[in-house]
C-alpha cells in the first residue's frame, strides 16, 4: 500500500472515529470527550497501536457533534436548547449575588439532549454558595473538578450540583479574583467563554 493510500485510509478512520464519538456524546449521555473517543475506538475495532496516529482532536469531535445535532436532532434540539437556557437564566437570577456566568454547550449552542447547565460562580468562600443553596431549600451534591489555568497549572474547584425539573445544573465556584481569568476549555485549550445574565437573555431573543 502506498503512503498516499495509507494516509487516506487513516483520515477516513479518523473521520469515522470523530463521527462515532459525536454520536455517543449526542445519543448516550456521555459528557467526557476522552471517554467518547475510547468507546468509539472499541466499537470500530481499532487497535491501541493505531490510536496515536488517527485519534481525532476534541475540536474535530465538536465539529462532528454540531453536524450530528443538525442532521438528526434539527427539530428537537433547538427547543431543548431554549429550555436549558431558560433554566440557566432562572438559576443565574437566583445566584445573582455570586456573579454567575454560563459556560459550555448551553452557551455555545451545541448542547445535546442530555446536557447539563454549567455555571461559574464567584465568592470569597466557596462554602457561601453551598450554604446559600441549602438555605434556599435546594438539595445539593458536592464534588471537585480539576481545571487547567491559563498558566498551564491545574487546580481543584468545588462543584455543586442539583436538579431543576429534568435539567441538571452544575455550579463551579471560583474566587472573586478569578472573574477575569477563565480556565482553559477542554475542547480547544483556549479560555472558556463565559456569558453573563444579559448575554444569555440576549440569546433567547435572537
Amino acid at each position: 500500500m502506498t503512503r498516499l493510500s495509507t494516509d487516506k485510509r487513516s483520515e477516513e478512520i479518523r473521520q469515522r472515529m470523530a463521527q462515532e464519538a459525536a454520536r455517543i456524546l449526542a445519543e448516550e449521555g456521555v459528557r467526557d470527550y476522552l471517554l467518547a473517543k475510547r468507546k468509539a475506538s472499541e466499537r470500530l475495532g481499532l487497535e491501541r497501536s493505531q490510536l496515536r496516529r488517527i485519534m481525532p482532536t476534541n475540536v474535530e469531535i465538536e465539529s462532528a457533534l454540531n453536524e450530528h445535532l443538525r442532521l438528526f436532532h434539527g427539530e428537537t434540539q433547538p427547543d431543548r436548547l431554549r429550555e436549558l437556557r431558560e433554566t440557566a437564566i432562572e438559576a443565574m437570577k437566583l445566584l445573582q449575588d455570586f456573579s454567575p456566568r454560563l459556560v459550555g454547550g448551553v452557551l455555545d449552542g451545541n448542547a445535546t439532549l442530555h446536557a447539563d447547565v454549567s455555571l461559574h460562580a464567584f465568592a470569597d468562600m466557596p462554602e457561601s454558595v453551598y450554604m446559600f443553596l441549602m438555605d434556599s431549600g435546594i438539595p445539593v451534591e458536592t464534588e471537585e473538578r480539576r481545571l487547567r489555568q491559563s498558566n498551564g497549572k491545574h487546580e481543584n474547584y468545588p462543584v455543586y450540583s442539583f436538579m431543576a425539573g429534568d435539567v441538571s445544573l452544575e455550579i463551579t465556584v471560583f474566587g472573586l479574583h478569578e472573574k477575569g481569568h477563565a480556565p482553559r476549555s477542554p475542547i480547544d485549550g483556549r479560555p472558556m467563554k463565559r456569558g453573563n445574565l444579559a448575554a444569555v437573555e440576549a440569546l433567547l431573543e435572537e
